[in-house]
């Protein structure tokens, strides 16, 4: 039973997150918690809070946000009605990315899933500020961005970006894996290439690991050079490919990383036309015994 979150502010940007989450996961058996959050301002005093129409505003901004969750999901069992789906609904007075902290750790998250733009819209931005700090605070599971107004294709086809400069364990490359296997779909290995040089003895090893790991998942290594920055080159190679999802691994010195800190000069084409799977770095750290051990044998049996 996959467990997966969705932050909705009910607008149009979050119904569009929700509605590629139901058709990516139609087959599968999923638990959806449906997020929304509130912080009303409310006027310091050492009286009650502020009261409209003898209702306080905090009481009337938890019912507003209670009735829209509600509403939501009455929509999506309307559009969808999928048997293999079941919903939870938490309304919660709270900042978004603590909020979203808490739901992954105590309900065990796999998987949290949101739209990529704020209530601006704006498009001039690289995406939507939430969005980014979701994925800078979020170290337990992957999330999944949906573009504005991207209309759900079966992916496929997936490009995962990568310098090589950093080995990936079989836990970090799960998520990828599950995805490509679901759909069967063929993965990109994508390497930004600054000027004309070979891979280093690191990089030539950390590739091997990771086609290891992608066994009998069809997949090919393409090195592309950069065009003006990170985020412009892998907008290019994932047009001219049609590539349905980009993944990559969230990391110091990531692509993600590069990506979230190029001058907005730099990424203002990069609006994330397709969905963006971004996993988070668990390192050794982040595996059981067993898996840590299997690792190292790895590890070891390449050496």
């Amino acid at each position: 039973m996959q467990k997966i979150l969705i932050p909705t502010d009910f607008s149009e940007n979050a119904w569009n997150a929700i509605d590629y989450a139901m058709q990516l996961f139609r087959n599968k058996r999923c638990t959806f918690y449906l997020l929304n959050t509130y912080t009303p301002v409310i006027p310091s005093s050492r009286f009650m809070a502020k009261m409209v129409d003898g209702v306080r505003i905090v009481d009337a901004v938890r019912e507003n946000s209670e009735r829209g969750l509600q509403k939501t999901v009455n929509q999506i069992k309307s559009k969808y009605g999928n048997p293999n789906h079941s919903f939870e609904t938490i309304s919660s007075f709270n900042l978004l990315m603590e909020e979203v902290k808490d739901i992954v750790d105590t309900f065990g998250i796999h998987l949290v899933v949101t739209g990529t733009k704020g209530a601006s819209g704006v498009d001039e931005v690289f995406m939507g500020s939430n969005t980014v700090r979701i994925i800078k605070s979020v170290k337990r599971c992957p999330i999944l961005a949906i573009p504005y107004h991207f209309e759900y294709v079966t992916p496929t086809e997936i490009a995962f970006a990568t310098d090589f400069n950093r080995f990936y364990t079989s836990s970090e490359l799960s998520p990828l894996l599950e995805m490509a296997k679901m759909f069967k779909a063929t993965i990109r290995i994508v390497h930004v290439q600054y000027g004309i040089k070979a891979l280093t003895e690191l990089q030539q090893f950390n590739l091997n690991m990771l086609r290891k790991y992608l066994g009998d998942v069809e997949h090919y290594v393409h090195t592309v050079s950069e065009l003006n920055s990170v985020s412009h080159t892998l907008e290019m190679f994932s047009q001219e490919l049609d590539i349905h999802l980009l993944a990559m691994l969230n990391y110091q010195h990531s692509y993600m990383e590069k990506m979230t800190r190029e001058p907005i000069i730099k990424r203002t084409a990069f609006h994330t036309q397709i969905p963006l799977l971004v996993i988070p770095e668990l390192g050794m750290e982040g595996l059981s015994v067993e898996e840590e051990q299997e690792e190292e044998q790895n590890v070891e049996t390449h050496n």
